[in-house]
Parts: structure tokens; sequence; C-alpha cells
């Protein structure tokens, strides 16, 4: 019997075999659950011959969290797919090239607001969005990159993450009363396609492996999908706010 026995699950940010998101559907599936994957626009065939890469393919709806359309379809979406669903997973994130990289006295607010809207504000849209289909003891999980500090390079998805890390707990608190839970992973860098593309970013990774007493590797994504693996399952009925570090222990050593 797996951890995920039964489970049916909605997980975002299915891109590339590197993405998290894609270790943990393989993983959720492994362990015994029924995935849906979301993606949208140009990203959509690339999602779809992902998809066709897990140990089952599984089916991709319409979703940008950007689309007021698209968040209101999103329940029917999954519906013709499941009928209720005991996890969600927010892998989503982006923030323009003019706000990263040093460029944080320089960017300007609507790149900003874009950051904030997609790697922050889309938590609550996609929680909202599931809401119809969650069902108690339920699990939201979502990926983050520890918003406590001012990482080199990070800017203004740092100033995102902390928001996202604060929406976790505002809906951890809305929707604890419905018996689901929202918790997120705080993973070290991992070489995805998103951490590429932040200019710089050798600067934030530099070093982790000899800071963290565990060790760390970059190209690993295993360990991160098995945490968000473990908290939607139901191993954790009465932990709901929190912020799961799976980066070698770097969060809880001085320099």
């Amino acid at each position: 019997m797996g951890l995920l026995d039964g489970k049916k699950l909605l997980v975002t940010g299915v891109l590339t075999e590197g993405s998290i998101a894609f270790h943990v559907a393989r993983l959720a599936q492994e362990q015994g659950a029924e995935v849906v994957l979301t993606s949208f626009g140009r990203q959509m065939r690339l999602t779809q011959a992902i998809a066709r890469r897990l140990p089952v393919e599984a089916p991709v709806v319409q979703l940008d969290v950007t689309s007021e359309d698209d968040l209101g379809a999103l329940a029917d979406a999954v519906r013709a797919h499941t009928d209720h669903l005991d996890g969600v997973v927010h892998s989503i994130g982006f923030a323009p090239q003019s706000v990263l990289g040093g460029n944080f006295l320089s960017a300007q607010w609507p790149d900003v607001a874009t950051a904030l809207e997609i790697s922050a504000y889309s938590l609550k849209s996609l929680a909202v969005a599931t809401q119809p289909l969650l069902v108690r003891g339920a699990s939201i999980v979502g990926l983050t990159f520890d918003a406590r500090y001012a990482w080199p390079v990070y800017d203004w998805m740092g100033v995102a993450k902390a928001a996202f890390e604060a929406t976790a707990r505002y809906l951890a608190r809305d929707l604890g009363p419905q018996g689901v839970r929202v918790n997120l992973v705080s993973a070290g860098p991992i070489r995805t396609t998103a951490a590429k593309s932040i200019p710089g970013f050798e600067e934030i990774e530099g070093g982790w492996s000899d800071r963290s007493p565990l060790g760390w590797d970059m190209t690993d994504a295993e360990p991160t999908a098995r945490a968000v693996a473990a908290l939607l399952s139901d191993w954790f009925p009465a932990t709901t706010g929190e912020i799961v570090h799976v980066d070698g222990g770097v969060h809880a050593m001085g320099l």
C-alpha cells in the first residue's frame, strides 16, 4: 500500500522532467495517487508530452492563474477526470528579468506586480478555484525558497516568496475549519528550468553543499518531492501553516 493510495491530486508546474513538480507527480503516482496536471498556452504541448513520461500518463487541464476564465472553469475541467481532490500542489512562479539579477532598486511596479500576482497571489487563486472539489482532510502544498533572507540576485522574487509564505498562513487560517491543510516546502537550490532563468543563479547555489551539514545535490529533486508527498498524505493530519525545509540543513546554520 502506497503513502498516497487512492488520493486524487492536482499538480501544477510540470514543464520538463527536471521540474520539481514532475518528480512530485511521478512519486505521487508511484505511491498510489491519481494525478491531474495543469498547463496553458505554448507550454501546454510540452506538459502533455512530459505527462506521457510519467508512470501513468496524466490528463492535462487548462490553467493560466492570471485568467479569471481559467480559474472559474478549473473545477469543471478537473471534474472531467475526478469528482474530488485530496490534494493540490502549487509549483508556479514567474518574474520578469527586469526585477531579478540585481535590479531591485530599478524595478518598475508593473513588472513587480506581475511577479507578485503569478508567484504569490496565485496560491490564493488556486485554492479558491479548487475549493469546491477539496474534501475534508485535503492538503494544499506549495514550493518556496526561504524568504527570511535577502538572497543575491533573487530581488523581487524574494519579496514575492515572502508574500507567498504569508498567503499560505492566511489560507491555513481560513481553510482550516473546512479540514483543509496548507503547508509549504522550502527547497534548497535545484537546477530547474526556472532556476536557470534567474540571472546570476550561481551566486545563490554557490557553496550551498559546503554549508549544508547533510550535503546538497542541486540536480536531485527527489528529497523535495518526498517532502511534498508526505505533506499530501494522511501522516500530517494536524499540521498546517507550516514551512518544511528541505535544504540539507542550511536554513539552521549560521555564517
